[in-house]
């Protein structure tokens, strides 16, 4: 798929997820497989762009091009002027986000609540589009409510306007991440647009992967909630999309390892205070599902430095490792 001269291969997208997809969980993930990966939200406001938390998510340096900065905002003047700004920072891509269905984003008016108001949309998109030399994408929701999917007319009016390539999380925004992603109004899209068109939602395993291109025929597929705490999942969809094969499951030992580089990345990243509460919630996603991850879980978010946060995770990755499939089938 190509967003303007660049060319992401594989097909595959790791979705700007807030307090999520910052440096570290997106180096990791292009490693693992990831075509390409957007950092999570930055504010549109320039009074906020000081602040540590966006000094933080606007630091790109040493990753792997493309580079891709989502921006948040209902200003259009403003949101043009964080394009500019975080391409002077090093982003290669802007990403214009109308999908985050948090109620503290849409209630400023930001977010999928903007998909209610098409005139604004079409401001937003040519004001940043005018703003910046890089392309510029969006990423939607198939409408702002289930009974009003309009999804394909602001889908139309971002081609219109110069956008570069569209996101579509199959969801509307009331239902925040409830129920089921339904995949019929981005295949429409697809079907309607020029541009790259890129599925996203409940997009779970290598088999789900391949029935949402089947079904949408779509350019490229975004993934988000499936990526945590298995970062792997891109590898694993894009050789079953090649191979038509599974991978063997990722050993015990081997998730060890790549959580271990993560807690490192993100302790040295944030520094040991801030690292160590933040790597928290990810490992509760890698020990998600694994035997006595509840006990360990209790234990290890009361490390209160580096050291032994990573030594507690790396004893309970080592005797799940020694222990094999038994304890996994005793669990």
């Amino acid at each position: 798929m190509q967003i303007g001269p660049y060319q992401v291969e594989p097909k595959l997208i790791l979705a700007p997820m807030a307090g999520v997809t910052d440096k570290p969980f997106r180096q990791l993930c292009k490693r693992l497989g990831a075509g390409y990966a957007v950092s999570e939200m930055t504010a549109s406001n320039p009074r906020l762009w000081g602040t540590r938390k966006s000094l933080l998510r606007m630091d790109h340096r040493d990753e792997p091009a493309p580079i891709g900065v989502q921006i948040a905002g209902a200003d259009p003047q403003m949101l043009a002027l964080a394009a500019r700004y975080n391409v002077e920072q090093g982003a290669q891509i802007i990403d214009i986000n109308m999908g985050c269905p948090a109620k503290k984003v849409c209630k400023v008016w930001s977010g999928s609540a903007l998909l209610q108001d098409p005139l604004l949309v079409e401001q937003i998109l040519k004001a940043v589009v005018a703003a910046v030399d890089v392309p510029v994408t969006l990423k939607i929701r198939t409408g702002w409510h289930q009974d009003h999917r309009n999804g394909p007319q602001i889908a139309r009016l971002a081609q219109d306007c110069g956008i570069a390539a569209l996101a579509v999380h199959g969801r509307t925004r009331d239902m925040h991440y409830n129920g089921s992603a339904e995949y019929d109004t981005i295949a429409r899209i697809k079907r309607d647009l020029e541009i790259p068109v890129i599925a996203n939602g409940d997009i779970d395993s290598p088999e789900k992967a391949a029935a949402v291109l089947a079904h949408t025929g779509v350019d490229a597929l975004m993934i988000g909630r499936a990526a945590q705490g298995r970062p792997w999942i891109f590898a694993e969809i894009e050789h079953y999309l090649r191979s038509g094969e599974k991978l063997p499951e990722k050993a015990t030992a081997e998730v060890g390892q790549i959580l271990i580089g993560h807690l490192r990345a993100l302790h040295e990243f944030y520094g040991e205070h801030a690292g160590v509460r933040i790597a928290r919630k990810h490992l509760g996603w890698y020990a998600k599902d694994r035997p006595q991850n509840h006990a360990f879980r209790e234990v290890v978010n009361k490390a209160q430095c580096a050291a032994e946060q990573i030594d507690l995770a790396q004893r309970y990755f080592d005797r799940l490792a020694a222990a094999g499939p038994g304890l996994l089938e005793a669990a």
